[in-house]
């Protein structure tokens, strides 16, 4: 697993009191301004009002502008795509630059398509596959067809299913006591747990518990299904298959990253609007989050401001750290953040400040509760003096070596002495770079 930002692993933009952590980031910078404005944003993106739109989270380095977005992110939870990228992933000697973008743009927009099948669904019972003589002769026997047995609440079903099913069966490891269920027209097969009846049958089991089905074994349901417009591309500019020998070698040779047409993105995005119209399926426009956006050029920039008029566009949040730069890919254009001023005018900007010493110190705490260190008081307020000296970054770094050295000095707690033996041994950026000043003639150019 990953490993998470610990200042956005428990946040929420929720506009209800939540415990200390989480309330000290909510209150704290001008009343949390930034957090409420981040709020609003996500208000707005669920109830779909901000597709198409640009938000430019801007500010020094350290003051939580990836965070802000990852836990926009959270908040917004699993149904709404969130596709984050570095702003130099648009370089790459296979595909263009606008085709990484619109690539982005495409997997931050989701399609949501609900269908009504015919399914038999229910616990497995009994599973027996029926064997029979070979008809092609010899020794060896093949599965005529498998018996299946499912349970519900309601009542019991046995089915006497096709062979291929069985070897469904196989592939998603369904055994007695699994909740499954099958598709009537194409006989996929669906395992979604084990049953809760057998909860108590282990002391320590990996599986997923689901509850008995409610209902009759043979039903109709709303099946949906949560794709992205990428997924849709993908599976059509590549399909699968294919018996002659060209296709064959094609699959078995290192496959090179192509750029999908927009003749196939057109034919696509027509079967969307179709399905849309027919109300099968919904369309459900995301985050594409930009990092580091001062490192696109100036063709990417125009390529957006196309991209964002589009009629199908994510919600886009860029980020930069940057103040009046030149524009990558000019000679002599300075603009503020390095961004074209009418890309910027189309912004909504969220200004991030760095933080105070009582908001270091509060992270800093947060931090080393979640690494299970302990720290004193007085260790904690000289992180958070010294991190207003130097960046939040550094001080969080310091906290593992701080409780490496309380450690060989036999003890458990992180002390004031502790913190200042990591700070004489380890530099800040600031302090390396005064040395270097002080001491140039002795470094190579």
């Amino acid at each position: 697993m990953k490993q998470t930002r610990t200042a956005i692993s428990r946040i929420s933009l929720k506009t209800t009191p939540i415990p200390v952590p989480l309330n000290f980031l909510r209150e704290t910078r001008c009343k949390g301004r930034k957090f409420r404005a981040a709020g609003v944003v996500v208000d707005m993106i669920k109830s779909k009002k901000m597709a198409g739109r640009a938000v430019l989270l801007a500010g020094p380095p350290g003051t939580g502008k990836t965070a802000i977005a990852l836990a926009m992110a959270q908040e917004l939870g699993n149904k709404v795509p969130f596709c984050p990228m570095v702003g130099s992933e648009v370089y790459s000697s296979e595909i263009k630059k606008t085709e990484v973008l619109m690539e982005n743009f495409r997997r931050a927009i989701g399609l949501r398509i609900k269908e009504t099948k015919e399914v038999y669904e229910g616990e497995v019972t009994e599973l027996t596959p029926v064997e029979t003589e070979n008809p092609m002769g010899g020794y060896g026997k093949t599965v005529s067809h498998v018996v299946i047995g499912l349970k519900t609440a309601k009542g019991t079903k046995q089915l006497k299913l096709d062979p291929s099913i069985y070897e469904s069966l196989q592939k998603e490891k369904v055994e007695t006591g699994d909740v499954i269920y099958i598709e009537a027209n194409n006989g996929a097969v669906k395992r979604q747990g084990r049953s809760d009846n057998f909860a108590t049958e282990f002391d320590l089991e990996a599986e997923e518990y689901v509850p008995l089905p409610k209902g009759d074994v043979h039903k109709k349901k709303e099946v949906i299904q949560d794709v992205t417009l990428h997924d849709l591309d993908v599976a059509n500019a590549k399909p699968q298959g294919g018996q002659d020998i060209m296709s064959m070698m094609g699959q078995l040779m290192k496959p090179k990253k192509t750029e999908i047409t927009d003749k196939l993105r057109k034919e696509i995005n027509k079967v969307v609007n179709k399905y849309i119209d027919q109300g099968i399926a919904e369309l459900v426009p995301g985050v594409l989050f930009i990092d580091e956006v001062h490192m696109l050029d100036i063709e990417t920039f125009t390529y957006l401001h196309r991209a964002l008029e589009s009629a199908i566009a994510p919600i886009v949040i860029f980020a930069t750290n940057r103040g009046r730069c030149i524009i990558r890919g000019t000679e002599d254009i300075v603009s503020p953040h390095g961004i074209p001023l009418d890309l910027l005018d189309r912004l909504l900007i969220i200004r991030t400040l760095p933080y105070s010493r009582s908001e270091i110190e509060q992270i800093v705490k947060l931090r080393a509760t979640t690494e299970g260190l302990q720290i004193e008081d007085e260790a904690l307020s000289a992180l958070g003096e010294l991190g207003t000296k130097t960046t939040l970054r550094y001080v969080v770094q310091l906290l593992t070596p701080a409780s490496l050295t309380a450690k060989v000095n036999e003890r458990t707690i992180i002390k004031k002495e502790d913190v200042e033996e990591v700070g004489s041994l380890f530099l800040d950026a600031k302090s390396s770079a005064k040395i270097l000043t002080q001491n140039k003639d002795k470094f190579m150019k």
